[in-house]
């Protein structure tokens, strides 16, 4: 408890600031209000109480951070990579002598546990640093040479971008966006979730007194009707990179479609971890748990469906259940919470509204099902057992710590139920059988898949979905294939006989 009260007093420390500045956007250098004046507040989980007052940017904020960026791009654009490296560098560096202030900010502001929101901050420097040390080549390309021609191939930034992060650990995925488009010569504009603003001012702060020129890294608080609307179809805009709900990302498509913007979007997921009755049960069941029950379920690669062999069925989804109900669900401060209050009221609602469902469609609650507490956004650790694959909740990202459990008879029996969702962002697959991992691998709908592992990400490898789960793909240098354009420029190697026209 000691340790909690700690916490707490020094998170109240951290909040301060923004409860006397509110959260400002961000433009040219400097911290400015809304145009029009509004403001709104942004609420913490824990206790619904208000945490600061937040600029309400529309389409004359945007107008400013495109000009801004788009002055700044001039000389950014033209940096040498190893130039922008540097500077680069030192804004990981600067994360990291920061991580405390902005893991307790994302805590108080999100819900998520600190145990996870500890390395939030790491993870960012991280990506900083990754996409830095690509930088100096990121421009390079290919010699391509036939005995008349010598093509040379290279990159170019693309230009301004707008980058609209997601509630869930807007840090780290505000870094995973931002961090490879600086890395390409690109500038920003950057509208994050109106529930979770309060870090995205941090991110700005920190690059700026690290050495980020003004200008480069611009920041639009807002709703997605309003300030979104703006930048998606902002002509200065050259690309729109989001992170969010398939829905969202179908409409910023159509909002970009009248200026041919260049999309990427990561978008939704109904993940399945698939476990054969030969895998290692203890390892799966610690991974199935872990993948759905860290960051509350509030992530787009949790392992939202899981399915058994039904062979050990039961007794699989037994342990399951054990593990769901020991879980700790508490205040995000506390080091021994697992499972924080969900992000907001309104998100709650949605996330038990499925409770209802589940009944009503025939499937048992195992475990939780039930909010928790009379304060706050807290709700305990689901399992739904006797599932089938064409109920709502095997069907519908939940976004929570709910998993639905589905038996299955055989390999096809998987592969069948699986890939019947809309869905295609990851899945895991728990198997001795290699043959069987090969043929499981190959027939998967899904842009990523782990076997025998739960999500651990390279940052080498590119990251991204098929179906409704999204387009394009982040990591190495996949992110700079988005942030760039190839141009080609040929010579000739000999002389070539011209056709002659008219004469």
């Amino acid at each position: 408890m000691q340790v909690l009260n700690d916490n707490i007093s020094r998170a109240n420390a951290y909040m301060a600031r923004f409860r006397e500045e509110g959260v400002m956007n961000h433009s040219g250098g400097e911290n400015v209000p809304a145009a029009s004046g509004e403001t709104f507040e942004t609420v913490s989980p824990v206790d619904l109480k208000p945490l600061a007052k937040v600029a309400k940017g529309g389409a004359a904020d945007v107008d400013r951070a495109v000009a801004a960026a788009t002055e700044a791009f001039k000389t950014w654009g033209k940096m040498p990579g190893k130039e922008r490296r540097k500077i680069l560098i030192r804004v990981a560096e600067a994360i990291e002598s920061r991580a405390e202030e902005i893991a307790f900010t994302e805590c108080m502001d999100t819900g998520q546990a600190l145990r996870f929101m500890s390395k939030a901050a790491l993870r960012g420097a991280a990506n900083f640093r990754f996409f830095a040390d690509q930088a100096p080549t990121a421009e390079d390309g290919q010699a391509l040479r036939t005995p008349e021609q010598m093509n040379v191939t290279s990159r170019r930034p693309i230009g301004p971008v707008g980058v609209i992060t997601p509630w869930n650990t807007p840090f780290m995925l505000s870094t995973w966006k931002i961090a490879p488009a600086l890395a390409a010569g690109c500038t920003v504009v950057h509208k994050p979730a109106e529930f979770s603003p309060m870090t995205a001012k941090l991110l700005v702060e920190i690059a700026e007194e690290a050495g980020l020129p003004k200008g480069v890294l611009n920041l639009v608080n807002g709703f997605g009707e309003d300030a979104g609307k703006a930048l998606t179809e902002h002509p200065g805009i050259k690309a729109i990179a989001f992170v969010g709900e398939s829905g969202t990302g179908s409409m910023i498509m159509s909002q970009g479609a009248k200026t041919l913007k260049r999309v990427h979007f990561e978008l939704g997921g109904k993940n399945p971890v698939i476990v054969f009755d030969d895998a290692d049960l203890e390892r799966a069941v610690d991974a199935a748990t872990f993948m759905i029950y860290s960051l509350n379920g509030e992530r787009c690669t949790s392992s939202s469906r899981l399915l058994v062999q039904e062979t050990i069925y039961d007794d699989f989804t037994a342990k399951v259940a054990e593990v769901a109900k020991r879980i700790k669900v508490g205040h995000p401060l506390d080091p021994e919470t697992v499972v924080g209050p969900l992000i907001h009221p309104v998100h709650e609602k949605k996330v038990l509204s499925y409770f209802g469902k589940a009944r009503e469609e025939g499937a048992t609650i195992a475990a939780g099902g039930e909010k928790v507490g009379e304060e706050g956004c807290f709700v305990a650790p689901t399992l739904f057992t006797g599932a089938t694959n064409g109920m709502a909740v095997a069907q519908e990202e939940i976004f929570g710590p709910v998993l639905t459990a589905i038996p299955f008879k055989d390999e096809a029996d998987a592969i069948e139920i699986a890939n019947g969702v809309e869905y295609g962002l990851s899945a895991y697959l728990w198997t001795s059988d290699l043959g069987r991992a090969i043929r499981m691998t190959d027939t998967l709908e899904a842009g990523m898949m782990w076997v025998n592992s739960e999500n651990v990400r390279h940052l080498e490898t590119p990251f991204g979905g098929v179906k409704a789960s999204g387009i394009g793909r982040d990591g190495g240098d996949w992110s700079f294939d988005f942030y760039m354009e190839t141009v080609n420029v040929c010579f000739p190697r000999t002389e070539h006989a011209i056709p002659k026209l008219g004469g």
